[in-house]
């Protein structure tokens, strides 16, 4: 069957549910704490109704809440079928493809991070016009400094 190998430095989190309208004026996921070497999303933007053109940039957060925040540079890459490579952002984001069925991955590293003072972070998608989406994001951190977790606490 052959061998199968799981990137065990990451650690997936539920961003924003699936829904209908997804970037209705504009889409945020969950607030994630940073830790390990960065913060990645996946952005999937399923079905839409028009000329849909969010602009997707990261944002640092003081706290959970976020009581205060600020747009940071990342790094993102279109995935799918193909592989763009990655792109460097500016904290002012990107503009996604118009139209349907499309997977966008982005990482923050935790460098960027540092001089905001913050340590968590979120995505957020502004929509560029109003335009019914039907999408997704999941978060993730990456790089996470913990040794691998015991298949069995009885051994």
């Amino acid at each position: 069957m052959g061998n199968l190998l799981i990137n065990g430095d990451i650690h997936y989190v539920k961003g924003k549910d699936p829904v209908a309208d997804f970037n209705d004026t504009a889409a945020y996921s969950d607030v994630i704490e940073v830790m390990g070497d960065g913060i990645g999303f996946l952005y999937y933007k399923g079905v839409s109704a028009g000329a849909d053109a969010a602009v997707i940039t990261v944002a640092a957060c003081s706290d959970t809440t976020p009581s205060a925040s600020t747009a940071v540079p990342f790094w993102y890459k279109v995935v799918g079928t193909t592989d763009s490579g990655w792109t460097a952002a500016t904290a002012t984001g990107f503009t996604v493809t118009s139209g349907s069925s499309q997977l966008y991955e982005i990482r923050a590293p935790r460098d960027v991070f540092a001089s905001t003072g913050y340590k968590y972070a979120r995505l957020v998608a502004a929509e560029g016009a109003d335009h019914a989406v039907v999408g997704a994001i999941v978060a993730y951190v990456y790089g996470l400094r913990y040794g691998p977790q015991p298949t069995s606490l009885i051994d």
